[in-house]
C-alpha cells in the first residue's frame, strides 16, 4: 500500500464519464424492446456489482500509484479505446432494436475490459481487483437475466 497515494486522476474520471454517456441517454430515452428495464433475477449479485463499481471508479479517480509513467498511447490504452467503441456499437445495435445475445455481451464485456485495461495501464491494482469482481458479477447478471432466461433471446 506504500506505493499508492490519494490523488485525482482526471483521465480516470473522463473514462468513467465516457462509459456512462450511453447510460445517461438510456435513463432518459428508453430503447425499443428495452429489456434492460425489467426486474433482475439476481438482486444480491447486482448489489455486489454496484458496490464494486462505486469502489473501482473511486479507485480509478482518486488512487494513484507512485512513480507511474505519464499516460501514453500504449497497447492497453488502445485496447481501452477499442472496447469503448465496441460498447458504443452495442448501444447503437440495442437502440436499433436488437436484443440478441451478442448485443447483450457488447453491453456487458467491453465496458469492463475498458476499465480493466485502463487500470492495468495505470498499474492501479487496487482498482483492478475491484474491476475483476465487478466484471464477474456484471457478466453473470447479463447471462442469467438476458441470455439464459428460457432461451427467448436466442430467437429474437
Amino acid at each position: 500500500m506504500k506505493k499508492y497515494r490519494l490523488a485525482f486522476d482526471p483521465w480516470g474520471l473522463l473514462l468513467f464519464l465516457l462509459m456512462m454517456l450511453p447510460c445517461f441517454v438510456w435513463f432518459n430515452l428508453p430503447a425499443p424492446n428495452d429489456i434492460l428495464r425489467g426486474e433482475s433475477a439476481t438482486p444480491v449479485l447486482d448489489g455486489i456489482a454496484s458496490v464494486c463499481q462505486v469502489l473501482f471508479v473511486a479507485a480509478l479517480c482518486l488512487v494513484m500509484r507512485s512513480g507511474r509513467e505519464r499516460l501514453r498511447f500504449t497497447p492497453l490504452i488502445r485496447g481501452c479505446i477499442v472496447c469503448m467503441l465496441l460498447y458504443y456499437l452495442g448501444w447503437v445495435l440495442y437502440y436499433g432494436g436488437s436484443i440478441r445475445p451478442a448485443v447483450i455481451l457488447l453491453l456487458t464485456v467491453p465496458p469492463c475490459l475498458s476499465f480493466l485495461f485502463y487500470g492495468l495501464n495505470r498499474k492501479n491494482y487496487i482498482a483492478v481487483v475491484l474491476i475483476v469482481i465487478f466484471t464477474a458479477c456484471h457478466l453473470l447478471y447479463g447471462m442469467i437475466n438476458f441470455i439464459m432466461c428460457g432461451g427467448f433471446l436466442w430467437n429474437s
